[in-house]
């Protein structure tokens, strides 16, 4: 029987039934209950093992160096991509070809390769100068110092990464410059707006929706990527210390186990730190589809109707419709 409310009919609508995507989410539930039982039950994980060394002095220590690696890594290349991006897409083909040449060779060797060289440098430059190029050493403008006296493994290991990662996120950001119309710019150089202000101002903030996905991805995969500083080498990182002492012990499995667990949390913090920043730089687009926007969404509308009804504002008494 329909239901007639202000003069009004209203529709008994009733959703659509899937039986498939219950069938879907059982069968989930039943696969993920039984690799969850799987690693529970089995004795060769020690978890006891795990337990007693998951917040030890040593694993935290290397968690700690992990995440400062990371973020330096990231600042580093982040800073040496914009540049880059900018470069790539400057008037003067000087510029251009430079940044394409830094992105060709970061790009299109290993970077494992990369940090063996970087651990070798001391041995093809055992000393580094500074001054003016060809005639420093004739006037005594110049500086000179032992390459492994500040080159240490840390030092290397982190300008190395931050290199490699620059060559991949020059990209990401050179594509994230070029989705903003080149109206953006036109316009607000129309106004007298300074170039850099422009950047900062009006196209980076645009470019930005487009650019923190495939950055938070690259930040994960950094994380991760620095278990191969051990070419440096250098040995404070997370997979070496769990590797080390499971060596040691003659348990490899459960500190493996430890240094998983912990790359876990951690990438889990940093996807929810990647959401926030998407859902920030999303307000006002129309493709933002986060569960919490259109939460609210749906209350502003609801609250909007309400008020609509309330105010009996529509001929005839029926009551009206509010679309977005």
């Amino acid at each position: 029987m329909a239901t007639i409310k202000d003069g009004v009919e209203l529709i008994d609508a009733k959703p659509v039934p899937r039986p498939g995507r219950w069938a879907s989410a059982i069968v989930a539930a039943i696969l993920a209950a039984m690799a969850a039982h799987a690693l529970v039950t089995n004795a060769n994980f020690q978890w006891q093992v795990v337990s007693q060394w998951l917040f030890s002095r040593s694993i935290l220590q290397g968690v700690l160096f992990t995440i400062i690696l990371t973020i330096l890594a990231m600042v580093v290349g982040t800073a040496l991509a914009i540049m880059m991006a900018i470069m790539r897409q400057s008037v003067n083909p000087v510029l251009r070809w430079v940044a394409m040449a830094y992105i060709w060779f970061f790009r299109g060797t290993p970077i494992y390769t990369q940090l063996i060289f970087w651990s070798l440098l001391p041995t093809l430059y055992p000393k580094l100068s500074f001054g003016v190029p060809f005639l420093g050493s004739l006037w005594g403008w110049e500086l000179t110092f032992d390459t492994a006296t500040y080159f240490t493994p840390f030092w290397m290991a982190f300008i190395g990464l931050g290199l490699n990662e620059g060559a991949y996120l020059a990209e990401i950001m050179r594509a994230g410059l070029l989705s903003v119309s080149k109206g953006q710019w036109e316009a607000a150089t129309a106004l007298g707006m300074p170039r850099a202000t422009i950047f900062r101002r009006i196209i980076l903030p645009q470019a930005m929706r487009v650019i923190v996905p495939p950055i938070g991805n690259e930040t994960i995969s950094m994380l991760k990527t620095t278990s191969l500083v051990t070419a440096v080498p250098f040995t404070f990182e997370l997979t070496k210390v769990a590797t080390d002492y499971g060596s040691q012990t003659l348990l490899p499995i459960p500190f493996l186990v430890v240094a998983a667990i912990w790359y876990l949390v951690i990438t889990s913090v940093l996807m929810i730190g990647q959401a926030r920043l998407e859902a920030y730089y999303g307000k006002g687009s129309t493709n933002s589809t986060s569960r919490t926007s259109r939460r609210r969404k749906r209350k502003r509308n609801s609250s909007r109707q309400e008020a609509i009804n309330a105010a009996h504002t529509t001929p005839d008494g029926n009551s009206g419709e509010w679309t977005p």
